[in-house]
């Protein structure tokens, strides 16, 4: 059985992009139609709160658990022995997922006094329960999809398992324009529409998982359901999986710690940040998660004495952040000067205003301060889950959180109002808070990386070219939206956007930077 020719993390980047482009066509369909309204705020909560278990037991912590066993046994030999883990550790996700899942639609009222309690209005908390309930059922489905992910990824077979939240993506557009054209405009419509698209994510729960089942069942010659714990394989696993749950779900409560926190300041607001999430975090995606998915197994992958492991592991480090902050670092700059810009072309139609772009702008230039450390971050932890240490990012995340709920809620609830801001400038307050935070745990992770494998930096004289260039990006593209002032967003993004990272890649080229020379090539290459 081949591996496939394309390179990690290209596949992985690419399957992430497309379903990140999916997902702001999802949500610039969502924005035509509900905006920033109460229903719009309170399927944002909904939605949060069952994708807390999802990412818990999902994709992020199945991967830095289970893959770095797994893919060891594949690349000993151990064709069977990685079968049975395989089969087991499904068959324990699905039990215990299946369980949380029902407890969920029993106790959603309880989640939402809880995790969104500024949701007073009763017909608005009402609502988001309903919602909760229709959608937790889909929980079950996404984490079998991530374990699916596990085993495409452990077999060099990245693409399919990033592509297929495409689907996911297709579905809920479908339902808001289906549910769209047959409702008005008023409240009640909106509620009713809110509730047609909670279905729709359900439905594309199922498809993300059955796009993948075929080609896992193949590579896996079929699938054995059985529940043990006494494999040593199993165990391995389930030891890495406890520090890393919760590792990830200290993280997980950093933000919903966030969300509480933005529920006190209103539905709309709460909306708007989602808006800007979903921006803040498709860097972090495409560069951050690409990068360390690719890496998880090849690093888990090595063989030999430790200092040949910790040689290895470090040299990937340090080619993964030059790869990383090349294109993070424009991202910041983008964020910060040109905000308005990305999220009125993507978001600005029907019910979404010029305002409310305006106003998105503010929150996303905070997130924008955590946007660098927390794609880094993310890589020095892949390097600690490839040597069995998931504890060293536990410790960390644990103080990032206590550091966001803290400076958070002082910035955001206190400050603010002390100083009589907006909320908006409280929402982008706390966004900013949350980004300090990310600074914190990243530095702590780089020191404890370097003390394991040796000394893994960034090239000074690269942050050097890659800073200096992203400021004559932005200055050139800042230029570009003063002259397309009352444009439509779209095309004034595509001028705007198109002049900033036109000018970023020639002078990166221009300096010698190699992660430019190497995107250049691969451009010219689609083009010949």
């Amino acid at each position: 059985m081949g591996r496939p020719k394309t390179p990690a993390a290209i596949a992985v980047a690419v399957g992430i992009f497309l379903s990140r482009i999916a997902g702001l066509v999802r949500d610039r369909v969502f924005a035509h139609y509900l905006g920033n309204s109460l229903a719009a705020g309170a399927f944002k909560a909904a939605l949060r709160i069952p994708n807390f278990l999802q990412n818990l037991f999902g994709e992020g912590v199945l991967s830095a658990s289970f893959i770095p066993v797994y893919a060891r046994l594949h690349a000993e030999g151990q064709t069977e022995e990685a079968r049975r883990l395989a089969g087991s550790v499904a068959t324990i996700l699905l039990l215990i997922i299946t369980i949380l899942s029902a407890l969920g639609v029993m106790f959603a009222p309880v989640m939402i006094d809880i995790l969104a309690p500024g949701f007073e209005a009763p017909e608005v908390r009402q609502l988001t329960i309903n919602l909760v309930r229709i959608m937790f059922p889909g929980i079950a489905l996404l984490v079998m999809s991530a374990w699916c992910l596990g085993v495409l990824n452990s077999h060099g077979y990245f693409l399919l398992s990033y592509l297929a939240p495409v689907l996911w993506n297709l579905s809920i557009i479908v339902a808001l324009v289906w549910s769209g054209a047959a409702q008005d405009s008023g409240l009640a419509a909106k509620y009713a529409m809110v509730e047609d698209v909670a279905w729709g994510t359900v439905v594309g729960c199922l498809l993300q998982l059955v796009v993948q089942l075929p080609k896992v069942w193949k590579l896996l010659k079929g699938v054995k359901i059985q529940f043990t714990i006494k494999d040593p394989s199993v165990q391995r696993v389930i030891r890495n999986f406890l520090p890393v749950l919760a590792s990830r779900g200290v993280v997980q409560v950093s933000a919903y710690i966030d969300g509480i926190i933005a529920s006190f300041l209103g539905p709309a607001i709460y909306s708007a940040m989602a808006y800007a999430q979903t921006l803040y975090l498709l860097p972090i995606s495409l560069f951050g998660m690409s990068v360390s998915a690719a890496e998880l197994p090849a690093m888990s992958s090595v063989i030999g004495n430790q200092k040949l492991i910790h040689q290895q592991i470090r040299q990937k480090l340090e080619r993964g952040l030059a790869r990383v902050a090349f294109f993070v670092i424009p991202s910041v700059g983008a964020m910060v000067v040109l905000g308005d810009v990305i999220i009125a072309a993507v978001y600005q139609t029907g019910a979404f205003t010029t305002k409310d772009a305006t106003d998105g702008w503010l929150i996303l230039g905070g997130y924008a301060i955590g946007l660098l450390p927390s794609t880094l971050g993310r890589l020095c932890s892949t390097a600690f889950y490839a040597i069995g240490d998931s504890r060293t990012p536990l410790k960390f995340a644990c103080l990032r959180v206590g550091l966001t709920a803290s400076l958070g809620a002082a910035a955001a609830l206190v400050l603010s109002r002390a100083l009589g801001l907006s909320l908006i400038a409280g929402a982008a307050m706390l966004t900013s808070a949350a980004g300090l935070s990310s600074w914190v745990e990243f530095v702590l992770l780089r020191f404890a990386v370097v003390k394991v494998v040796g000394d893994v930096s960034l090239s000074p004289k690269l942050l050097l070219k890659l800073s200096i260039t992203t400021v004559l990006s932005a200055s050139v593209g800042f230029c570009a939206k003063m002259i397309t002032t009352g444009q439509n967003p779209v095309a004034a993004g595509v001028v705007i956007l198109g002049a900033f990272g036109g000018c970023y890649l020639g002078i990166t080229v221009g300096l010698g930077v190699g992660e430019g020379k190497a995107l250049r090539a691969a451009i010219a290459k689609r083009f010949q």
